[in-house]
């Protein structure tokens, strides 16, 4: 083995389009984040109905921005946390 990962290309529908996807991860995970992108963009269309499929994607971007940004922000959070208990056991020993 050469120590490379293998690529994946996925074929992909997403908000009515079609897209070929390449990537190291596995097929089943490319098809299942282009899902989550499409129900994002289908779920934004559904309440913006006017919205163009460009406003549509930025949105769809941003609002997955915005949880990556809480996910990291709590992260960051429980890292403190396990950083402060590990120091008030190192104190007690």
């Amino acid at each position: 083995m050469s120590g490379e990962a293998e690529i994946s290309r996925v074929n992909v529908e997403i908000f009515g389009q079609n897209y070929t996807i390449k990537g190291d991860k596995t097929p089943e995970y490319i098809v299942k984040i282009a899902h989550e992108v499409d129900d994002l963009m289908k779920k934004i269309h559904k309440t913006n109905p006017h919205l163009p499929p460009g406003k549509i994607a930025v949105l769809a971007a941003l609002n997955i921005a915005d949880e990556l940004a809480k996910i990291k922000d709590d992260y960051q959070w429980l890292l403190e946390i396990i950083n402060e208990e590990k120091n008030k056991q190192e104190q007690t020993n």
